[in-house]
């Protein structure tokens, strides 16, 4: 019976007996001491750490006071982003509310002290800029001022721009040449300053509702019937010389959707989107 008991108590006292025992700083180590009398851990409330806000996407557009321009800035706001234009003549003469919502920079880009501040917190640029006249004009409008808005882009940290030129028109590529060199010379510089995120549209003729003073002019009456129609002449789009006459017409507000998604979306690829493209991406949306 004696040994009995005493194998009992032998095996009893052999058990380890847990508790928690003080550390010199950090909690309560566990430990088999069966001094100790086990005592709730210490939960301490964790520090509130103030971190900025994501940054918000802020878009300079060139020209965003035009046809093409206005409804550029009106794609933007309705995404949500910080909308910004930069033009010689300064605020839009439209009415329209989404104007009230735009900060409006006036400057000449052949003058690049007098703009340099719009480019303050700009994450992407979208240029519109264009004109007609005479060949050295042109070629100053198309290109010039445009590569001077590149240049200043890049050397500003400007993540993304993009471009809106034109497509090639055979032979009006001749009749337009300080036009059409303009706007190459700027195609060339944009992707050597912004090779991972330069785009380039090319669209043909642009066509939507174009605010004219007080006039509005509707232009899809007959841009809208020739895209449709178009779409079954693309073969003749590939003659020789005449080809480029059956480039169909693109709405404004096609280009604008791809513009704005070119700007911002960091994964759409850098490089030039024809008509087709332009129209590709806009079904996808």
């Amino acid at each position: 019976m004696r040994t009995v008991v005493s194998r009992l108590i032998h095996t009893r006292s052999s058990l380890p007996r847990l508790f928690v025992s003080d550390a010199p700083k950090n909690g309560r180590y566990l430990t088999t001491d069966s001094d100790k009398v086990d005592e709730p851990f210490k939960v301490e409330e964790a520090e509130t750490v103030n971190t900025p806000p994501p940054p918000t996407e802020k878009l300079l557009v060139l020209g965003g006071n035009g046809f093409v321009g206005s409804h550029v800035c009106r794609e933007a706001l309705d995404r949500g982003l910080s909308v910004a234009s930069l033009s010689r003549s300064g605020r839009s003469k439209l009415h329209d509310s989404w104007a009230d919502s735009m900060t409006w920079h006036q400057g000449n880009l052949l003058s690049p002290e007098s703009w340099k501040d719009a480019l303050d917190g700009v994450t992407s640029v979208i240029s519109c800029v264009g004109g007609f006249g005479s060949n050295s004009y042109m070629y100053k409008i198309n290109g010039t001022a445009n590569i001077n808005a590149i240049r200043a882009a890049a050397e500003q940290g400007v993540k993304r721009f993009v471009y809106i030129s034109a497509a090639d028109f055979g032979l009006a590529n001749y009749l337009l040449r300080g036009y059409y060199e303009g706007k190459r010379a700027a195609e060339t510089e944009l992707l050597t300053k912004f090779p991972y995120g330069g785009v380039i549209l090319r669209p043909g003729f642009i066509y939507g509702t174009r605010s004219v003073g007080s006039v509005k002019l509707p232009l899809g009456v007959i841009g809208y019937p020739l895209e449709m129609l178009f779409q079954y002449t693309r073969p003749l789009s590939q003659l020789p010389l005449v080809g480029p006459l059956f480039t169909p017409p693109v709405n404004v507000t096609s280009v604008a959707n791809v513009a704005v998604t070119a700007a911002t979306d960091p994964v759409f690829p850098p490089g030039i989107v024809d008509v087709q493209g332009i129209q590709r991406y806009t079904q996808k949306k």
